[in-house]
Protein backbone atom coordinates (compact mmCIF):
# COMPACT_ATOMS: atom_id res chain seq x y z
CA UNK A 1 0.00 0.00 0.00
CA UNK A 2 1.45 3.53 -0.57
CA UNK A 3 2.28 5.55 1.88
CA UNK A 4 0.42 8.55 -0.31
CA UNK A 5 -2.75 6.20 -0.18
CA UNK A 6 -1.98 5.19 3.97
CA UNK A 7 -2.10 9.04 4.91
CA UNK A 8 -5.08 9.59 3.00
CA UNK A 9 -6.66 6.81 4.64
CA UNK A 10 -5.61 7.89 8.16
CA UNK A 11 -6.98 11.66 7.57
CA UNK A 12 -10.28 10.08 6.97
CA UNK A 13 -10.42 7.71 9.61
CA UNK A 14 -10.27 10.66 11.99
CA UNK A 15 -12.39 13.08 9.93
CA UNK A 16 -14.79 10.32 10.03
CA UNK A 17 -14.85 10.31 13.67
CA UNK A 18 -15.42 13.30 14.29
CA UNK A 19 -19.07 13.56 11.96
CA UNK A 20 -20.25 10.70 13.69
CA UNK A 21 -19.88 11.89 16.74
CA UNK A 22 -21.42 15.78 15.69
CA UNK A 23 -24.52 13.25 14.13
CA UNK A 24 -24.58 11.26 17.68
CA UNK A 25 -24.73 13.83 20.06
CA UNK A 26 -27.48 15.83 18.00
CA UNK A 27 -31.19 16.03 19.96
CA UNK A 28 -32.55 15.12 16.68
CA UNK A 29 -29.85 12.47 14.99
CA UNK A 30 -31.90 11.84 11.39
CA UNK A 31 -32.57 15.41 11.17
CA UNK A 32 -29.29 16.50 12.05
CA UNK A 33 -28.09 13.86 9.39
CA UNK A 34 -30.50 15.55 6.93
CA UNK A 35 -28.71 18.95 7.35
CA UNK A 36 -25.19 17.62 7.21
CA UNK A 37 -25.95 15.84 3.80
CA UNK A 38 -27.78 19.49 2.21
CA UNK A 39 -24.40 21.28 3.92
CA UNK A 40 -22.32 19.01 1.99
CA UNK A 41 -23.93 19.18 -1.12
CA UNK A 42 -24.10 22.58 -1.18
CA UNK A 43 -21.22 23.67 0.21
CA UNK A 44 -18.79 21.43 -2.42
CA UNK A 45 -21.24 22.50 -5.55
CA UNK A 46 -18.78 24.83 -7.01
CA UNK A 47 -15.43 22.59 -6.12
CA UNK A 48 -17.34 20.27 -8.07
CA UNK A 49 -18.31 22.69 -10.84
CA UNK A 50 -14.31 23.76 -11.35
CA UNK A 51 -13.19 20.14 -11.36
CA UNK A 52 -15.52 18.37 -12.77
CA UNK A 53 -14.47 14.90 -14.84
CA UNK A 54 -17.06 12.01 -15.46
CA UNK A 55 -17.61 9.55 -17.78
CA UNK A 56 -21.31 8.34 -18.89
CA UNK A 57 -19.88 4.76 -17.82
CA UNK A 58 -20.13 6.26 -14.05
CA UNK A 59 -24.17 6.16 -13.40
CA UNK A 60 -24.82 3.00 -13.15
CA UNK A 61 -22.26 2.89 -10.20
CA UNK A 62 -23.47 6.26 -8.76
CA UNK A 63 -27.08 4.83 -8.61
CA UNK A 64 -26.09 1.84 -6.88
CA UNK A 65 -23.84 3.86 -4.67
CA UNK A 66 -26.51 5.86 -4.15
CA UNK A 67 -28.64 3.48 -3.34
CA UNK A 68 -26.53 2.15 -0.59
CA UNK A 69 -25.62 5.42 1.06
CA UNK A 70 -29.21 6.09 1.47
CA UNK A 71 -29.57 2.88 3.27
CA UNK A 72 -26.55 3.37 5.18
CA UNK A 73 -27.19 7.29 6.13
CA UNK A 74 -31.01 6.05 7.22
CA UNK A 75 -29.62 2.62 9.05
CA UNK A 76 -26.89 5.28 10.96
CA UNK A 77 -28.81 8.31 11.84
CA UNK A 78 -31.81 5.33 13.65
CA UNK A 79 -29.44 3.29 15.41
CA UNK A 80 -27.80 6.55 17.19
CA UNK A 81 -30.97 7.49 18.49
CA UNK A 82 -31.74 4.02 19.59
CA UNK A 83 -27.93 2.45 20.76
CA UNK A 84 -24.43 3.89 21.82
CA UNK A 85 -22.01 5.16 19.84
CA UNK A 86 -19.45 3.15 21.30
CA UNK A 87 -21.86 -0.37 20.49
CA UNK A 88 -22.58 0.50 17.12
CA UNK A 89 -19.58 2.16 15.55
CA UNK A 90 -17.13 -0.63 16.07
CA UNK A 91 -19.41 -2.96 15.00
CA UNK A 92 -20.00 -1.89 11.97
CA UNK A 93 -16.75 -0.18 11.06
CA UNK A 94 -15.38 -3.61 12.10
CA UNK A 95 -17.32 -5.87 10.58
CA UNK A 96 -17.58 -3.96 6.85
CA UNK A 97 -13.56 -5.08 5.67
CA UNK A 98 -14.00 -8.71 6.92
CA UNK A 99 -17.12 -8.85 4.15
CA UNK A 100 -15.11 -7.00 1.46
CA UNK A 101 -12.46 -9.76 1.95
CA UNK A 102 -15.45 -12.42 1.96
CA UNK A 103 -16.56 -11.05 -1.68
CA UNK A 104 -13.54 -10.21 -2.69
CA UNK A 105 -12.05 -13.91 -2.41
CA UNK A 106 -15.72 -15.87 -2.81
CA UNK A 107 -16.93 -13.60 -5.45
CA UNK A 108 -13.97 -12.02 -7.19
CA UNK A 109 -11.43 -14.32 -7.38
CA UNK A 110 -8.79 -12.31 -4.84
CA UNK A 111 -6.76 -14.56 -2.80
CA UNK A 112 -5.80 -14.31 0.82
CA UNK A 113 -2.94 -14.81 3.34
CA UNK A 114 -2.80 -16.34 6.99
CA UNK A 115 -2.29 -13.16 8.01
CA UNK A 116 -5.79 -11.99 6.88
CA UNK A 117 -6.76 -14.79 8.15
CA UNK A 118 -5.57 -14.11 11.75
CA UNK A 119 -7.30 -10.95 11.14
CA UNK A 120 -10.59 -11.82 10.56
CA UNK A 121 -9.98 -13.87 13.92
CA UNK A 122 -8.90 -11.04 16.01
CA UNK A 123 -11.92 -8.80 14.40
CA UNK A 124 -14.33 -11.29 15.93
CA UNK A 125 -12.82 -11.49 19.04
CA UNK A 126 -12.83 -7.50 19.05
CA UNK A 127 -16.44 -7.21 18.44
CA UNK A 128 -17.54 -9.81 20.56
CA UNK A 129 -15.58 -8.07 23.94
CA UNK A 130 -17.00 -4.54 22.55
CA UNK A 131 -20.47 -6.63 22.08
CA UNK A 132 -19.94 -7.70 25.78
CA UNK A 133 -19.35 -10.96 27.41
CA UNK A 134 -21.27 -11.02 30.57
CA UNK A 135 -23.73 -8.45 30.01
CA UNK A 136 -27.11 -8.77 28.24
CA UNK A 137 -26.60 -7.44 24.79
CA UNK A 138 -28.32 -4.69 23.21
CA UNK A 139 -29.31 -6.61 19.95
CA UNK A 140 -30.79 -3.32 18.52
CA UNK A 141 -27.26 -2.13 18.27
CA UNK A 142 -25.89 -5.23 17.39
CA UNK A 143 -28.56 -5.52 14.53
CA UNK A 144 -27.98 -2.31 13.21
CA UNK A 145 -24.48 -2.79 13.80
CA UNK A 146 -24.37 -5.10 10.97
CA UNK A 147 -26.11 -3.83 8.65
CA UNK A 148 -24.44 -0.59 8.48
CA UNK A 149 -21.52 -3.01 7.96
CA UNK A 150 -23.07 -5.09 5.29
CA UNK A 151 -24.26 -1.17 3.42
CA UNK A 152 -20.37 0.00 4.21
CA UNK A 153 -19.03 -3.41 2.01
CA UNK A 154 -21.20 -3.17 -0.41
CA UNK A 155 -20.46 0.66 -1.07
CA UNK A 156 -16.61 0.02 -1.10
CA UNK A 157 -17.20 -2.47 -3.36
CA UNK A 158 -19.40 -0.11 -5.88
CA UNK A 159 -16.85 3.06 -5.34
CA UNK A 160 -13.57 1.00 -5.95
CA UNK A 161 -14.90 0.17 -9.52
CA UNK A 162 -17.19 3.67 -10.15
CA UNK A 163 -13.75 5.66 -9.62
CA UNK A 164 -12.36 4.55 -12.64
CA UNK A 165 -15.06 7.02 -14.67
CA UNK A 166 -14.81 10.10 -12.63
CA UNK A 167 -12.50 11.45 -10.15
CA UNK A 168 -13.22 11.91 -6.12
CA UNK A 169 -14.82 15.21 -5.88
CA UNK A 170 -17.48 14.70 -8.92
CA UNK A 171 -17.85 11.39 -8.00
CA UNK A 172 -18.73 11.86 -4.69
CA UNK A 173 -21.26 14.82 -5.35
CA UNK A 174 -23.23 13.18 -7.61
CA UNK A 175 -23.50 10.19 -5.63
CA UNK A 176 -24.11 12.57 -2.36
CA UNK A 177 -26.78 14.32 -4.32
CA UNK A 178 -28.64 11.31 -5.14
CA UNK A 179 -28.76 10.15 -1.49
CA UNK A 180 -30.04 13.65 0.04
CA UNK A 181 -32.77 13.96 -2.40
CA UNK A 182 -34.01 10.38 -1.16
CA UNK A 183 -32.88 11.04 2.82
CA UNK A 184 -34.61 14.69 3.07
CA UNK A 185 -37.67 13.67 0.91
CA UNK A 186 -37.88 10.55 4.17
CA UNK A 187 -37.25 13.05 7.17
CA UNK A 188 -39.58 15.86 5.75
CA UNK A 189 -42.53 13.52 5.10
CA UNK A 190 -41.59 11.94 8.71
CA UNK A 191 -40.94 14.94 10.63
CA UNK A 192 -42.02 17.92 8.49
CA UNK A 193 -39.38 20.98 7.77
CA UNK A 194 -39.44 22.25 11.36
CA UNK A 195 -37.28 19.78 12.47
CA UNK A 196 -34.79 20.64 9.77
CA UNK A 197 -34.69 24.10 10.90
CA UNK A 198 -33.93 23.17 14.42
CA UNK A 199 -31.08 20.98 13.80
CA UNK A 200 -29.51 23.86 11.40
CA UNK A 201 -26.51 25.05 13.20
CA UNK A 202 -22.55 25.01 12.76
CA UNK A 203 -22.62 21.23 14.05
CA UNK A 204 -24.35 19.61 11.35
CA UNK A 205 -23.14 22.15 8.70
CA UNK A 206 -19.68 21.04 10.30
CA UNK A 207 -20.57 16.82 10.19
CA UNK A 208 -22.15 17.37 6.64
CA UNK A 209 -18.30 19.24 6.09
CA UNK A 210 -16.69 16.07 7.49
CA UNK A 211 -18.46 13.91 5.84
CA UNK A 212 -17.95 14.09 2.63
CA UNK A 213 -14.27 15.11 3.25
CA UNK A 214 -13.69 11.95 5.01
CA UNK A 215 -15.35 10.00 2.02
CA UNK A 216 -13.76 12.06 -0.96
CA UNK A 217 -10.37 11.63 0.99
CA UNK A 218 -10.99 7.29 1.04
CA UNK A 219 -12.10 7.73 -2.60
CA UNK A 220 -8.69 9.23 -3.75
CA UNK A 221 -7.16 6.27 -1.59
CA UNK A 222 -9.31 3.76 -3.32
CA UNK A 223 -7.13 5.34 -6.65
CA UNK A 224 -4.06 4.41 -5.26
CA UNK A 225 -4.17 1.31 -4.02
CA UNK A 226 -6.80 -1.83 -3.22
CA UNK A 227 -10.17 -1.20 -1.73
CA UNK A 228 -9.33 -3.93 1.67
CA UNK A 229 -5.98 -2.12 2.67
CA UNK A 230 -7.67 1.21 2.03
CA UNK A 231 -10.98 0.11 4.23
CA UNK A 232 -8.84 -1.56 6.80
CA UNK A 233 -7.05 1.55 7.58
CA UNK A 234 -9.75 4.07 7.46
CA UNK A 235 -11.27 1.73 10.20
CA UNK A 236 -8.23 3.24 12.66
CA UNK A 237 -11.69 5.41 13.45
CA UNK A 238 -12.76 2.82 15.73
CA UNK A 239 -10.08 3.77 18.18
CA UNK A 240 -10.86 7.41 18.06
CA UNK A 241 -14.73 7.77 18.01
CA UNK A 242 -14.53 4.79 21.04
CA UNK A 243 -12.90 7.75 22.99
CA UNK A 244 -14.71 10.45 21.62
CA UNK A 245 -18.04 8.58 22.97
CA UNK A 246 -16.14 8.35 26.09
CA UNK A 247 -15.33 12.16 26.22
CA UNK A 248 -18.12 13.73 24.35
CA UNK A 249 -20.51 11.83 24.64
CA UNK A 250 -20.09 10.79 28.20
CA UNK A 251 -21.16 7.18 27.60
CA UNK A 252 -19.86 4.70 30.48
CA UNK A 253 -17.83 1.55 29.10
CA UNK A 254 -15.44 -0.66 30.53
CA UNK A 255 -12.15 -1.99 29.82
CA UNK A 256 -13.51 -5.11 28.02
CA UNK A 257 -15.31 -2.77 25.57
CA UNK A 258 -11.87 -1.00 24.94
CA UNK A 259 -9.84 -3.77 24.15
CA UNK A 260 -12.24 -4.56 22.11
CA UNK A 261 -12.29 -1.45 19.78
CA UNK A 262 -8.54 -2.60 20.09
CA UNK A 263 -8.81 -6.14 18.80
CA UNK A 264 -10.80 -4.94 16.28
CA UNK A 265 -8.69 -2.25 14.34
CA UNK A 266 -5.83 -4.72 15.02
CA UNK A 267 -7.64 -7.00 13.26
CA UNK A 268 -8.61 -4.83 10.03
CA UNK A 269 -5.01 -3.45 9.89
CA UNK A 270 -3.71 -7.53 9.39
CA UNK A 271 -6.01 -7.34 6.71
CA UNK A 272 -4.62 -5.07 4.77
CA UNK A 273 -1.53 -6.23 4.71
Amino acid sequence: MPASAFGLALAAAFIHALWNLLVARARDPEAATAVALLAAVALFAPVTAVVWEAERAVWPFLLATAALHLTYFALLAAAYRRAELSLVYPLARGSAPVLVLVVGVTALGVGTSALQAAGVCLVGVGILLVRGLRRAADWTGVAFGLGIAACIAAYTLVDKEGIRHANPITYLELATSLAALGYVGGVLVAKGAPALRREAGIASVAAGLAMFGAYALVLAALQLAPAAPVAAVRETSIVIATAGAALVLKERFGLERIVGAVLVVAGVLLLGL
